[in-house]
């Protein structure tokens, strides 16, 4: 059997004569069998990492101290939700962490989609500007925090300055490269008919890029909670990243965990609402291939 045919996707089959509307029946149960199925996996998965994590903890097979356990972690974040933090209430501090990530994030993402349709459009530019490119991205960023914290303070701007650095080149990179792998062909055809170089960036050249943009969206908010979190960390007088702070300062295990599980979990929210905006704006791309056999 040929790789090919290892490759494709289960395929229906249904007895001659049957309805479109027996198919379309039958399809969508095999999709909702199918997604029961992820869910039940996906589940199945945490709830034994869970509970050998909580095991493990209890008959002492690792330190408490250092690896705390789930019933402690969900304990403190039912205080922190219901009592507050030491610092002050839970829900203020996530707020700091997720306006701080927010702005460095559009900023970042704005900027970066920008600048790499500009350079991906302009071979001038592209070959002018990329050695000082190259040099800043060489830079590690988390060295960033404490120079942004010394320019800009222990507020707000030096977080968003970092975050918007964390996210800045991850979208000017997948635009860039986006814009330039656009179809040649499309581009001859759009010239022939008479489009500018506006409509042709316009109509061709920034749809063709946009699997590129969003994909490097989807990680990117990642990195600018990572942003406001590490400046956070160095200096700062509220967040998420200060609460880490403090508990690694107390040795709180079930504290720092908690906080992880906070990020976390507003990680898989933007996520969820990254993948929403993208079928919503990008309807008109076909689904993607699989290659299991579900």
């Amino acid at each position: 059997m040929s790789d090919t045919t290892l490759n494709q996707p289960a395929v229906l089959v249904m007895p001659p004569g049957t309805s479109d509307a027996e198919i379309e029946a039958a399809a969508a149960r095999a999709a909702r069998r199918r997604s029961l199925t992820v869910y039940a996996w996906r589940f199945s998965i945490l709830f034994a990492f869970l509970g050998g994590w909580e095991w493990a903890s209890r008959v002492k097979l690792i330190d408490e101290f250092f690896f705390s356990r789930p019933s402690a972690v969900m304990a403190r974040l039912v205080t922190w939700s219901t009592e507050g933090t030491s610092e002050g209430p839970l829900w203020y501090h996530l707020w700091v962490t997720m306006e701080e990530s927010l702005l460095g994030f559009f900023s970042g993402a704005i900027a970066g989609v920008i600048a790499g349709i500009l350079l991906g459009r302009n071979r001038m530019l592209a070959d002018v500007f990329s050695i000082y490119i190259k040099v800043i991205n060489s830079v590690p960023r988390v060295v960033l925090a404490p120079i942004f914290i010394m320019i800009f303070g222990l507020g707000l701007t030096s977080k968003v300055a970092l975050s918007f650095v964390m996210v800045f080149f991850v979208v000017f990179s997948n635009a860039f490269q986006g814009v330039r792998e656009a179809d040649r062909n499309l581009l001859a055809n759009a010239r022939i008919l008479g489009a500018d170089d506006w409509q042709l960036t316009r109509t061709v050249v920034v749809p063709s890029a946009m699997s590129w943009i969003f994909a490097s969206l989807h990680v990117s908010f990642g990195f600018a909670i990572v942003g406001a979190i590490v400046g956070e960390f160095v200096g700062s007088r509220h967040g998420i990243g200060l609460l880490i702070n403090i508990a690694k300062g107390s040795f709180d295990a079930g504290g720092m965990y908690a906080a992880i599980v906070i990020i976390m979990v507003v990680a898989l929210a933007a996520e969820y609402a990254m993948t929403l905006v993208e079928n919503r704006l990008a309807k008109w791309r076909p689904a993607p291939m699989h290659d299991d056999a579900g």
